[in-house]
């Protein structure tokens, strides 16, 4: 088996983390982890950068090199965010199909192969961590397992689990725990 926390940074402003950011992002790193790491990884947007970062601080694996995985970043955002704003405050992918299918069917299947590489590139038995945003994780999530997830509010992080080449959503796990 092979874990991935896929969390949406924290809050912030433009592409940093509010001073309230860096402190949830501090928090998670206290109380939701479950160390030790084979990976860190984000998107490459700033924002995400330092989410990571303080997690892998709070982790004590600072030795370990975070991952810029680009290809879990949309080419089309400014696509995702219209999308988003048409479909509502809270709205699923599923819900966003419906206002731009083409977006959401294609977009999928790339955030969702490229999530299901990070995942395939740990070890047995290996878990990861990768800050992105919403809705693409979501997005991510969907290509990569078939399941809808709920939209991820700042700082939430939906646990993707690969067994024998099946990937699903799992229940986060109690902090501290495996």
């Amino acid at each position: 088996m092979r874990y991935l926390e896929l969390f949406r940074h924290t809050d912030n402003d433009g592409d940093s983390l509010t001073p309230e950011g860096v402190a949830a992002a501090e928090s998670i790193g206290r109380e939701r982890l479950s160390p030790p790491y084979a990976f860190f990884g984000s998107t490459g947007a700033h924002r995400a950068d330092e989410m990571v970062e303080i997690l892998r601080r709070a982790a004590g694996q600072e030795d370990l090199a975070v991952t810029v995985v680009p290809a879990l970043r949309s080419s089309v955002e400014d696509r995702w965010r219209a999308v988003a704003k048409a479909a509502g405050k809270g709205a699923t992918v599923e819900e966003m199909r419906a206002i731009d299918a083409d977006l959401v069917e294609k977009e999928s299947a790339l955030l969702g192969n490229a999530l299901r590489a990070v995942i395939e590139s740990l070890p047995d038995d290996g878990r990861g961590i990768l800050v992105g945003h919403s809705p693409t994780n979501e997005a991510a999530v969907l290509g990569a397992t078939g399941e809808v997830v709920g939209p991820l509010g700042k700082g939430e992080v939906v646990l993707v689990v690969e067994e024998q080449g099946n990937f699903q959503v799992r229940p986060t796990p109690a902090s501290g725990s495996s």
